[in-house]
């Protein structure tokens, strides 16, 4: 029972999406909350009959034929069907063919799933309301989880939700692809929050867990998504798809069988995705094309000497170079953090210590894990106290128990 339970929510997760994407954009985005509502009780069906007599030989057919028939239905009853859709159609047979099939082809599912994506990515709509769409309208996420994402509530997320589907509805977004003038400006919004939830699953706050894979690999496939539609498949697509590649890369050799953290230099690199590391450099080669040089070709090249495992000191000038050039392009607190490790790594923990106190990072436990870890075999009663705050603003027990083997180690 538990198997199909689980098999179930991996297939509303894959599929919801797909559904949700398609119903919008037939009927308009004003109505995407119609088509999440006749896709949840499509699979609130689904859960009722193949718990009676079992799950049908193709499920997928199964929802669509059903999201078909509630969609007519739904469209119908409530004259929507009449009122809007009629008037746009030209003859009786054309009717009967458009609204009574939904086109669930691969081709008008990718289609559809591009389309939203750049719709939900808008300017009007707040980066932190797009992610959370995207995870709920490209991903299949549960309110239970994007909240979870968010360190929030679901009366919080919910409100986001609503307000952010109103402002497609104000605006009057359609879920078209942007025009060859526009495309530049709104592919970066959509690689920036392709980006934030890669990065939210590489370093998750959620369920107490340190890596959430589900997140990261969503984050990809819609990357790929976009570098199989021309217009999209610029440069700086397949630098984020390489950064992406070579951090998925050692996912498996992150963490333990008990989800403990592996530190970077304990991590068995026997472990190490090979395949993906080269997908990497595959995406890596084509970034190349053209002049431009964004963030995302700075941290890629900064990932990809992370997928030799070699400690060198030419490896690590290298990087501290990258990280000089990334502060100027796109400066961050957190960047600024890691420049300074890649400092010492490079030039010493004397170097490094200099540079670290002037960032004055008082409310991120990287920083004084940074400082703990400069001040250890010079000073180790400062080392001792810099972990300690580390321990005190550290969010997950995974990175409170490495932290206190560090005290331990000091000891």
């Amino acid at each position: 029972m538990e198997k199909e339970h689980e098999a179930l929510k991996h297939l509303f997760q894959q599929e919801f999406s797909k559904m949700v994407a398609v119903i919008s954009k037939r009927f308009g985005l004003q109505h995407i909350e119609i088509a999440e509502d006749i896709v949840s009780e499509t699979f609130l069906l689904a859960t009722e009959t193949w718990g009676i007599k079992g799950i049908p030989p193709n499920p997928t057919a199964w929802l669509y034929a059903v999201a078909k028939q509630k969609t007519l239905y739904h469209f119908r009853r409530n004259k929507i069907f009449e009122k809007k859709i009629i008037p746009e159609l030209t003859s009786r047979q054309e009717k009967n063919h458009e609204i009574g099939e939904l086109n669930f082809s691969q081709q008008n599912i990718k289609d559809s799933q591009l389309q939203m994506l750049f719709a939900i990515c808008t300017p009007a709509i707040a980066s932190e309301a797009q992610i959370g769409l995207a995870l709920r309208i490209l991903c299949g996420f549960g309110i239970d989880e994007i909240a979870e994402a968010f360190l929030s509530n679901k009366d919080t997320i919910n409100k986001r939700l609503f307000r952010a589907k109103e402002k497609l509805r104000i605006e009057k977004v359609k879920m078209e692809l942007p025009s060859e003038n526009e495309i530049a400006n709104r592919l970066d919004n959509v690689l920036h929050i392709i980006y934030l939830l890669f990065s939210e699953g590489y370093y998750s706050k959620t369920q107490n867990q340190i890596l959430r894979k589900d997140l990261c690999f969503e984050a990809m496939r819609l990357g790929v998504m976009l570098t199989e539609y021309e217009r999209a498949n610029r440069p700086k697509t397949n630098a984020l798809m390489a950064l992406m590649c070579f951090h998925a890369s050692r996912f498996s050799a992150r963490q333990t069988n008990e989800d403990s953290l592996v530190l970077y230099e304990q991590q068995n690199e026997e472990l190490w995705d090979k395949a993906l590391i080269n997908q990497g450099w595959n995406f890596l080669n084509l970034s190349a094309q053209g002049d431009e040089v964004s963030s995302y070709h700075l941290e890629a090249r900064i990932a990809s000497w992370h997928c030799m495992k070699e400690d060198t000191k030419e490896k690590w000038e290298d990087i501290l170079q990258l990280y000089n050039q990334l502060l100027l392009v796109n400066y961050s607190p957190s960047v600024a953090l890691n420049r300074t490790f890649a400092l010492y790594k490079a030039n010493g923990q004397q170097a490094a210590l200099v540079e670290a106190e002037k960032l004055k990072l008082e409310n991120n436990h990287f920083y004084f894990l940074l400082l703990g870890e400069l001040y250890k075999n010079i000073d180790n009663q400062k080392a001792k106290f810099n972990f300690q705050m580390a321990d005190a603003l550290a969010k997950t027990q995974t990175e409170k128990q490495g932290i206190q083997e560090k005290i331990d180690g000091l000891n």
